[in-house]
């Protein structure tokens, strides 16, 4: 959503963003579209939280994560090589991608179909990983993701947003907790779904994709110097997103 209006000449624009429930007040800002990153590893909690604080703002939420899941399922579906970088050139032009939203939640569309229910598994996100790692696929996806933050206001959660995707994002975020939090967090949403897996799986899955994450060449996962750390280690879902709210409306006070 965008509200700006030019006050005559050269005059910036000036935004007045209503805030929805939880909030007070009204944000001005000098800045055309508004950019809220936050990073952080897998089963942190990003995607909950930034859809939430999305819809409180009125802003879009892109789930960046889910972009990667998508070329990974569909790497996995043809049989290609995760971590053969050739092979991934050769399907990425054959993946048409978009984004759509439905009732407010982000859909992504692979060559028309909705994979959106299908990338939600350790598979798929152990393939995410992988093909995350190879500059190939960043490139691939990174003009999709900065277009959108370029028109709109927008919540954008990932690994590398505020380094590397919207390095001069006006809000920064690295989300964190302990790997075994995450995984417990985690392991409940798969048995939840009907997954057959153990709690140690998870965890150990979970470990392995910390370390892949952050020992990447291409953009490996990291906080940017100037975020905001938030541990949500010993947080329930509500307190969360209070800390996050209020790093966010500090940052456009």
């Amino acid at each position: 959503m965008k509200t700006g209006r030019k006050n005559g000449g050269n005059a910036p624009v000036i935004q007045k963003i209503p805030f929805g429930k939880g909030w007070n007040s009204v944000i001005e800002s000098n800045a055309s579209v508004i950019a809220v990153a936050i990073d952080g590893p897998s089963g942190a909690g990003k995607s909950t939280i930034a859809r939430l604080l999305a819809e409180e703002l009125r802003f879009i939420y892109v789930d960046t994560g889910a972009l990667y899941r998508s070329v990974g399922y569909m790497a996995l579906r043809e049989g290609v090589p995760l971590r053969d970088e050739a092979a991934m050139r050769s399907l990425l032009p054959r993946l048409h991608m978009e984004i759509r939203y439905i009732d407010g939640v982000q859909r992504v569309l692979v060559n028309g179909e909705d994979v959106s229910g299908s990338i939600r598994t350790p598979e798929v996100s152990m393939a995410a990983s992988a093909v995350s790692s190879l500059p190939a696929v960043r490139r691939f996806l990174f003009d999709l993701q900065r277009d959108l933050a370029k028109t709109n206001n927008v919540v954008m959660d990932g690994r590398d947003i505020g380094t590397v995707v919207l390095p001069d994002a006006q809000v920064k975020i690295f989300l964190t907790a302990s790997a075994e939090v995450r995984a417990q967090r985690r392991f409940q949403e798969l048995r939840e779904k009907g997954e057959s897996v153990s709690y140690d799986e998870v965890l150990a899955d979970m470990k392995k994709r910390d370390y892949d994450d952050s020992h990447r060449a291409a953009a490996p996962l990291k906080a940017a110097a100037d975020a905001v750390k938030v541990d949500t280690s010993s947080m329930d879902l509500e307190q969360a997103v209070a800390a996050i709210r209020a790093v966010i409306r500090k940052a456009l006070a």
